[in-house]
């Protein structure tokens, strides 16, 4: 299926793995709403709302670009009326904005264990409350969140435990609004293999940015996703290279940011 005409309401879309999925959604033909912070260029991390915007329509698609902090009730409940009102409605909501800090609890500011809580859990979970009432109106309904299966191993909480309790807090969002928009819209999960090179990986020692893969390959698997009747999917907590291998593709080396070489298991897996 194609997502000619849908309209998909994309959180912190102006770079990264947000972009790619925009960007493949253009080419269907997509309306596509970025809901970013990012309106001038970061000073280490390249990217606003509207050059992504150009980007869309270039790539064969209709952009609105909305400066939006989805921590504060009001911009984003008014971000997506003005989203319904210029397309006609939402189809498509992917919570992809996310904060990360890798520090233990003792090298955790609480601003910093706040601004996770507040754009992963809270945004999450705003965002969704949100545009709800226009999914459900829509013919083929999705919520695709950016988030880790819930492996409980304690591995994944000792590094960084109030990261691992926020990206869990987008995870537990997926789980019970699944359970409780049964049958009416498919909200899912969508989580990397390996570790994808984005420029805000940059800013995380220790990556060899050649043992990545690019944002493309989650971009191709939310697009099998979403394009999919609802009916197909729902409450699952999907990785990509899985979902693409669905769809019958046997070649990742494409999605390599240099083919050949070992690759880096993305957290929580």
């Amino acid at each position: 299926m194609s997502l000619k005409n849908k309209t998909l309401f994309i959180s912190g879309g102006s770079r990264g793995i947000g972009e790619a999925i925009a960007l493949r959604a253009a080419r269907d033909g997509a309306n596509v709403v970025l809901a970013a912070k990012t309106e001038t260029p970061h000073p280490k991390l390249p990217g606003t709302i509207f050059s992504v915007a150009k980007a869309i329509e270039a790539a064969g698609g209709q952009a609105l670009p909305l400066k939006v902090d989805i921590r504060e009730d009001a911009q984003v409940f008014a971000a997506v009326e003005q989203a319904a009102q210029a397309f006609g409605g939402i189809d498509i909501l992917v919570n992809n904005a996310s904060a990360i800090n890798l520090t233990g609890t003792l090298d955790t500011p609480m601003r910093r264990f706040d601004l996770m809580f507040g754009v992963n859990v809270r945004g999450t979970f705003l965002c969704s409350q949100a545009c709800l009432p226009h999914l459900l109106k829509a013919a083929n309904p999705h919520i695709l969140t950016l988030a880790p299966p819930l492996n409980m191993d304690p591995k994944w909480f000792g590094p960084h435990v109030a990261y691992t309790m926020a990206k869990y807090g987008m995870s537990q969002c997926v789980l019970g609004m699944a359970e409780e928009f049964k049958g009416r819209v498919a909200i899912n999960a969508l989580w990397p293999r390996t570790v994808i090179h984005t420029a805000a990986l940059a800013m995380i020692p220790g990556v060899d940015p050649e043992r990545c893969r690019t944002p493309e390959i989650m971009a191709d698997a939310a697009h099998a996703v979403l394009s999919a009747p609802i009916a197909q999917r729902s409450g699952r907590f999907l990785i990509d290279e899985d979902v693409l291998r669905e769809e019958g593709v046997s070649d990742f080396d494409r999605y390599a940011v240099r083919a050949g070489m070992p690759l880096l298991p993305d957290l929580f897996l």
